[in-house]
């Protein structure tokens, strides 16, 4: 084998430190050489395919019927046609499509409605929740207040 004696002449230099770049602190330094994520978000991704969603369910001809003659009953009220000044307040449940995945939730909501866009098919309650008809599964109206 044949020696190498390249480096001879620094070999018992001392060690350079720089007077203008301080010294890394050690506990940095044995950051630089901890484990990493390699596959960063695969935890996220995982636990958003375990979560879980329902299907949604078209509502029955007889169930649409009853909601369109609710929703009659509110347009009546808004409109002045039935006594009440007041809003008139229900309880909603409705389907909610899932933004990431297929499906979605069954949610219930109570509020007073403000409006009923017919354009844009959507119930605007009072809060600022909006509702889209065409989702709607249920719909339980509770009496007016009128103002005598």
């Amino acid at each position: 084998m044949k020696e190498d004696h390249r480096y001879d002449d620094i070999i018992h230099l001392p060690h350079h430190v720089s007077a203008s770049h301080p010294q890394m602190p050690l506990a940095d330094r044995a950051a630089q050489f901890s484990p990493f994520a390699a596959l960063t978000g695969h935890g996220a991704l995982l636990q958003e395919t375990g979560r879980l969603t329902e299907e949604w369910a078209e509502p029955e001809e007889d169930q649409k019927a009853l909601l369109d003659l609710k929703l009659q009953q509110i347009r009546r009220v808004l409109s002045g046609q039935d006594g009440g000044s007041a809003l008139p307040e229900a309880s909603f449940t409705y389907f909610q499509p899932d933004e990431r995945k297929h499906g979605g939730t069954y949610i219930t909501v109570t509020g007073r409605v403000k409006k009923i866009d017919e354009s844009a098919r959507r119930i605007l309650l009072e809060d600022g929740t909006v509702l889209e008809i065409p989702y709607l599964t249920a719909i339980s109206l509770f009496p007016c207040e009128t103002t005598e």
